[in-house]
């Protein structure tokens, strides 16, 4: 096991960390911006090291800040948590080469992975179920294209080969605006991404977002945890996810499940990852791989008693997986809501000193922050301050109790969206699951 861990990022995920190395008896070190001197891990980890000012770019972006850090603290391995470089192929390899271990899958796979039109290609060959689309990046002749795009069937969705968080995508609902949306999406895609690839896939209506939580070791094992529904969505970002997704069958899980996990297997994967699907009418259909843990992973440890941290780390340090799929049980239901520092109406950044903080509790009851009475939540970073997670023998247990978790928080001297949450829980569509991606928009009118 590693000696020492390197934690490159910030917030509640670098304590979920520190929390998983401190378990594992494995010391830490804590980077940081100026902005975060304060944040709750850097006062807890064993080491410290100010990496730059608060601009990300400056710091948590900074690769040979973060090497230089993990050089002078003799740090072993580098978690990277999520966003920030976590999907980095460059930095991973980085790390590497530098001679500390990655916690995270290998370079190349990430590149395989974070590249849309190669990740589908590389499903398809596995066996994993994808979106009808173009089989690869479009070409220049504008009739191939047209004639591709009512092969598919419209409505189309054009979508940037190194896009995420929603850019780089536009619908197409009539054959006279696809060459326009077309350019557009390239032009979008080689500004914003560097890389101005874009492939067509078959729009699908009214989908919900279920993904597939995999963990694969360096000794051919591979397993699924089940999955999660991600749904509740604005503006393609999540706000609320729940596990296990409300109606998928046991029968229909194991089978997309196993699939996801020989996939794994078939392209060489390590680490902890998460296969994002669009899922209608029975059916799944692949749209990515997320090469990273990801925010919405405590659902999954909640339902299965799986700590997905701490295997992230023991594979990472070359141990063989610590369960087998038949092992795996999925126990009762888990709702997580992202809690923001935000105004819960216009959805305006909030930053600001907490002047009082008041966290819920009782049986099932969760919360990954980091903040604490007194702490300034900076104006540099996400919004996102914490994660509130409960967890009960059934679904109608757990929303009663997220609705009281919800209740009982208390946080002051900045605005959050705790009002939309306790919207939610409330609402008789989310109530009876099964809400569709679009759901969320439409309800606040965007």
């Amino acid at each position: 096991m590693f000696d020492k861990i390197l934690i490159a990022n910030r917030g509640e995920i670098a304590l979920r960390i520190l929390r998983a190395c401190r378990e594992l008896g494995i010391k830490t070190v804590a980077v940081h911006s100026t902005a975060d001197r304060d944040l709750k891990h850097v006062r807890l980890a064993d080491e410290s090291v100010c990496i730059g000012p608060p601009p990300s770019t400056l710091s948590y972006l900074n690769v040979p800040a973060l090497i230089s850090a993990a050089e002078v603290t003799d740090s072993v391995a580098i978690h990277p948590g999520y966003g920030f470089l976590s999907e980095n192929a460059d930095f991973a390899e980085r790390v590497e080469e530098s001679g500390f271990v990655f916690i995270g899958p290998r370079p190349e796979t990430i590149r395989l992975m974070g590249d849309k039109v190669s990740a589908i290609a590389a499903m398809k060959k596995t066996g994993v179920p994808c979106v009808p689309g173009s089989d690869g990046p479009l070409g220049d002749d504008p009739e191939e294209n047209l004639r591709m795009a009512r092969q598919i069937g419209y409505p189309v969705i054009i979508k940037a080969a190194g896009g995420g968080g929603g850019r780089g995508m536009r619908v197409v609902h009539a054959e006279g605006h696809l060459l326009n949306a077309i350019s557009l999406t390239k032009n979008e895609a080689g500004t914003a991404f560097g890389n101005d690839m874009v492939y067509m896939e078959k729009f699908l209506e009214n989908p919900r977002h279920v993904e597939i939580q995999v963990l694969a070791d360096t000794h051919g094992n591979a397993i699924h945890l089940g999955e999660r529904d991600c749904s509740m969505q604005r503006r393609h970002q999540k706000v609320l996810e729940e596990a296990p997704a409300h109606g998928i069958s046991e029968a229909l899980r194991d089978r997309i499940g196993r699939r996801c996990a020989q996939a794994c297997v078939d392209i060489g994967y390590r680490g902890a990852g998460t296969f994002e699907f669009l899922y209608e009418n029975g059916e799944f259909y692949f749209i990515e791989m997320n090469t990273r843990v990801q925010v919405e992973h405590t659902v999954t440890e909640m339902i299965t008693g799986v700590d997905i941290v701490r295997e992230q780390i023991q594979i990472a340090a070359g141990e063989k997986l610590a369960y087998t799929q038949e092992q795996i049980r999925i126990n009762g239901h888990a709702i997580e809501c992202r809690i923001n520092a935000e105004d819960p109406v216009s959805f305006m950044p909030s930053p600001g000193k907490i002047t009082r903080a008041h966290m819920p509790g009782g049986p099932g009851v969760r919360l990954d922050s980091h903040i604490y009475n007194g702490y300034t939540v900076p104006p540099h970073y996400d919004s996102m301050i914490g994660k509130l997670i409960v967890h009960g023998p059934s679904r109608e247990i757990a929303i009663a109790r997220m609705r009281t978790a919800l209740d009982e928080t208390i946080i002051e001297g900045i605005k959050t969206n705790i009002p939309l949450h306790q919207r939610l829980i409330d609402d008789g569509n989310f109530q009876a699951g099964g809400t569709n991606i679009h759901y969320l928009e439409k309800k606040l009118g965007l």
